[in-house]
């Protein structure tokens, strides 16, 4: 159904497009998921791109690559050494001036190997050129975050089955984990961020919804320990407790997220914030529209908590409030764009972004959190889990 040869082909040829367009001799990327982008494999490699000419030099795992891999054979080199490298490239390629690289991910010491070794280059940040690529997804990466959907789905189907009175936040984690693995999760989610760190995901019932860790800027759990705070603990649910799961999957390298909310009896005050908060969030889901600013979606929703006289609730986080309400999500679980009032890039279609949200009042917290796929005449909910307060 889908060629991955000519879907890579077509990722790098806009890479190189954008290169050239910004005057550089060519980039050096290392980072996992920007490489499976663009060639297929995520074994460790440096992916070598030049305006008119690129090299995927593989630092382990050679005979993966040959299997796995979506390029040319001829451009695969068993090499890791940046010396050898550069030697092999500056025959054919000039390697002065600009070269990009991910900067945002580059320890210091690997940095200084770069320096070192191309010396007469200036290194530059291609993360943004990169992540402005990704936002728009081709049919072949809709396709996989649909079936990360269907995975994430066997986590809530887990919850009904086996959510009861007495056992832990821990215990039920960890059917919700055993479901998703089962059904295909990869066991693993990527942040594009440099010593983040949290469990398989949060999960948090009763008076933990109200306990906020600075990990992440929304409802976390509190985890285990000190050592990480975010996730499940070992609290015993109780009858008449609110339970939040937001466990993401991992599916041939696509991610999908959402959170359900559920409680062990009936909780009117509850359901009267999760329906209003759904009423924002489907209103978002009509009215998001190509060319409009994601800032401006942001303020669509807060307007519309405003009209529900909800807007002391909505997004709340103790004494805070969170500052988005939603975000980009492909090959990594948080990428851009971010709907926030701090982002001014426009919305185009293919885009496929969380809307994330919640309601905290004194004794009540809610969130609804559900994957859409932004469209050029209408937006589509890919998420299949219903949408709605669960109560068991």
């Amino acid at each position: 159904m889908f060629n991955q040869k000519n879907l890579c082909e077509a990722r790098i040829g806009h890479l190189q497009e954008q290169i050239a367009l910004n005057g550089f001799t060519g980039a050096i990327l290392f980072y996992s998921r920007d490489i499976l982008y663009y060639t297929g494999t995520a074994q460790p490699s440096y992916f070598v791109v030049f305006p008119d000419e690129y090299f995927l030099f593989v630092r382990s795992g050679f005979d993966f690559v040959i299997d796995e891999v979506a390029i040319k054979k001829d451009k695969i080199i068993e090499e890791g050494r940046l010396e050898k490298i550069k030697e092999q490239i500056k025959v054919e390629l000039p390697i002065e001036g600009k070269i990009g690289t991910e900067l945002d991910l580059l320890p210091a010491n690997r940095f200084s190997q770069f320096k070192k070794v191309f010396s007469e280059s200036e290194f530059v940040n291609l993360s943004p050129i990169i992540l402005e690529q990704r936002k728009q997804k081709d049919a072949y990466e809709i396709e996989m975050i649909k079936e990360a959907c269907k995975v994430i789905d066997a986590g809530h189907e887990a919850v009904l089955s086996n959510l009861k009175e007495g056992m832990t936040e821990l215990e039920l984690a960890a059917c919700v984990e055993h479901a998703h693995r089962l059904a295909g999760h990869e066991g693993i989610f990527f942040i594009r961020q440099p010593d983040f760190f949290m469990s398989r995901g949060p999960l948090a019932s009763s008076s933990n919804l109200f306990r906020i860790s600075g990990v992440v800027y929304t409802i976390t759990g509190v985890g285990l320990s000190s050592a990480v705070p975010a996730g499940p603990s070992r609290k015993r649910i109780e009858r008449g407790d609110l339970i939040l799961v937001d466990i993401p999957v991992l599916v041939n390298g696509y991610h999908a997220d959402q959170t359900r909310m559920y409680v062990l009896g009936a909780n009117d005050k509850a359901q009267r914030l999760f329906d209003a908060l759904k009423e924002i969030s489907n209103h978002l889901v009509d009215n998001i529209e190509i060319e409009m600013k994601y800032g401006e979606i942001f303020q669509m929703a807060v307007e519309k908590a405003k009209g529900l006289n909800v807007e002391d609730y909505f997004l709340r986080l103790g004494n805070r409030k969170a500052h988005f309400v939603g975000h980009g999500i492909g090959l990594e679980l948080n990428e851009p764009p971010l709907l926030s009032n701090y982002d001014h890039s426009k919305v185009s279609s293919g885009v496929v972004v969380t809307l994330e949200m919640h309601m905290m009042s004194k004794n009540c917290v809610v969130k609804l959190e559900d994957m859409l796929l932004i469209g050029e005449k209408k937006n589509k909910i890919l998420s299949i889990t219903p949408r709605e307060l669960f109560q068991v």
